[in-house]
């Protein structure tokens, strides 16, 4: 699991080995209750696993669970996962070199919540804390949690469609770090409230480490969430992000000091926070605002309102429901009127002292 390398082996010091690709993990699996024998001679015999099984074939050491991967009880059919899966298999078909891959992390697993497991835990890897471990973590917490599995699929959803980089839910499984991000963030945000905190902040260093993500366990995200890009994105432990908010890249919702207690904003939902915007302090976003590319926000904004400028002030008023789901998120033509007349007006001052103004410019 942890490498897909050309017959690269780990070997466990209990002797259990960790096999690189597909290959040797159809041809030299060990024995377990999951695994099926292919002939029955003299001969060694071969054990291959079942698609629905093969992510078990490695040993699980995080907290010596008896079977952290039950099956998952989803009402009804998938589409999403369906979706996935189909996309894979063009996928596959288009570009062989990746059937390895993308069998390895979608074609093997029986649902959503697998894969997106396998998926996390090898992106999350470290010689220190293995794949292996990653996955059994993330699968004792995602196929027991409904609400989990609810956000999984609205949040791919979002990246569909909210996304136009984003080509396929499949892509948006394999590639889109914001979504992972996001994803461990819910696992983490699970941990810490649970009482394991040490390990909840673990795993947000290592997001942090790997996709440049800095999400506070215990910040509350709602559901159908896009994380566009990720890049520089920093969630402080107090901040609360409502239901279908879109966050560019960049975006900082902090703290304004060293205070305790509840200290970071509070963004409703629908809102839309451009990018490398800062949102600093317990204040509130209104439900549909639009906070405008680069702005400092350090006082409430209005529900359905756009914000911009350092400090940003309230321009206008917004006629759609939920920017975060237009992706609309430039300022307009009122933020630059708005700019323009502040420049007009402080300019006579600026007037007294040319050699200074030339210098600023």
């Amino acid at each position: 699991m942890a490498c897909l390398s050309r017959y690269h082996h780990h070997h466990h010091p209990r002797g259990a080995t960790w096999l690189s690709s597909p290959d040797e993990m159809l041809q030299h699996c060990p024995l377990s209750a999951h695994h099926r024998r292919l002939r029955d001679d003299d001969a060694e015999p071969i054990y291959l696993p079942s698609l629905s099984s093969a992510y078990r074939i490695f040993p699980v050491y995080a907290m010596g669970a008896p079977d952290p991967t039950p099956e998952p009880e989803l009402d009804g059919p998938d589409p999403i996962w369906n979706a996935v899966r189909d996309e894979a298999k063009l996928e596959a078909e288009k570009e062989p070199i990746l059937s390895s891959f993308l069998y390895a992390s979608i074609l093997a697993h029986d649902c959503l919540e697998q894969a997106l497991a396998f998926v996390a835990a090898n992106r999350l890897q470290n010689p220190t804390l293995l794949a292996t471990q990653l996955m059994d973590i993330f699968c004792n917490v995602i196929l027991h949690d409904k609400a989990i599995q609810r956000s999984i699929r609205l949040d791919v959803q979002a990246f569909k469609d909210r996304d136009p980089a984003c080509l396929s839910y499949c892509s948006a499984l394999l590639y889109m770090k914001g979504y992972h991000a996001l994803q461990v963030h819910r696992v983490a945000h699970t941990l810490w409230h649970q009482g394991r905190k040490v390990l909840a902040l673990a795993l947000q260093s290592r997001v942090s480490e790997v996709f440049g993500v800095d999400i506070h366990p215990a910040a509350k995200i709602g559901e159908g969430i896009l994380l566009d890009h990720g890049t520089g994105v920093v969630i402080g432990e107090t901040a609360i992000v409502g239901n279908r908010v879109s966050l560019m890249h960049g975006v900082t919702l902090g703290g304004t000091g060293k205070e305790i207690g509840d200290r970071h904003p509070k963004v409703g939902e629908g809102a839309l926070i451009g990018a490398s915007a800062t949102i600093l302090g317990n204040i509130k976003i209104g439900e549909g605002a639009m906070i405008a590319a680069g702005s400092l926000v350090l006082k409430d904004v209005p529900p359905h309102c756009i914000a911009a400028g350092i400090p940003a002030k309230v321009i206008s008023g917004l006629q759609e429901h939920d920017p975060s789901l237009t992706m609309k998120h430039d300022a307009t033509k009122d933020f630059f009127t708005h700019v323009a007349t502040n420049f007009r007006d402080e300019k006579p001052n600026g007037a007294q002292h040319p050699d200074r103004n030339e210098v600023n410019i």
